[in-house]
């Protein structure tokens, strides 16, 4: 019997051939794993929030681009009604389950991290993996060095 794994892999083919698509997606490789060792004590580090979560859905799906967005004007419910994920099992009702502010918040004021950086990041929901290498994860990139941020907490939906 395939894994979970696997049996997503296989619904995600199926519904793509479903909708008319010839070519098969092409699942991401990669090699290389872009981890570096912490060069000071995670109480010294700056955190900053990357998400997937739609800070603007009046933005068509092909329009958005990677940016970042004061902290402070993060909103209370992101909307997620045309990100697909599912739905039936899942739900976004807890920010705090994808948009963990009050959790980082809380290990600043315990000292276990540094510091949250005044802005986080949003990363398209994205099918494409060249947009991703080459438009989305450079900009992200960009922002986080400009924030002097320490680490990236990835969070997608």
């Amino acid at each position: 019997m395939p894994s979970n794994h696997t049996r997503y892999i296989i619904r995600t083919r199926d519904y793509y051939r479903a909708q008319g698509f010839e070519k098969d997606y092409v699942w991401a490789q990669n090699d290389d794993i872009p981890f570096t060792r912490l060069n000071k004590p995670l109480g010294e580090c700056k955190v900053g929030i990357v998400t997937t979560a739609v800070t603007d859905a009046q933005i068509p799906m092909s329009m958005r681009e990677a940016a970042s967005y004061e902290l402070k004007s993060a909103p209370e419910r992101f909307d997620t009604s045309d990100l697909s994920w599912d739905k039936s099992t899942t739900h976004t009702d807890d920010r705090e389950s994808y948009f963990p502010l009050e959790s980082l918040r809380s290990l600043v004021a315990s000292g276990t991290i540094g510091a949250l950086s005044s802005r986080y990041y949003f990363v398209p929901t994205e099918y494409s993996q060249r947009n991703t290498l080459e438009k989305d994860a450079p900009a992200t990139l960009r922002a986080a060095i400009s924030d002097q941020l320490d680490i990236a907490l990835l969070v997608p939906l």
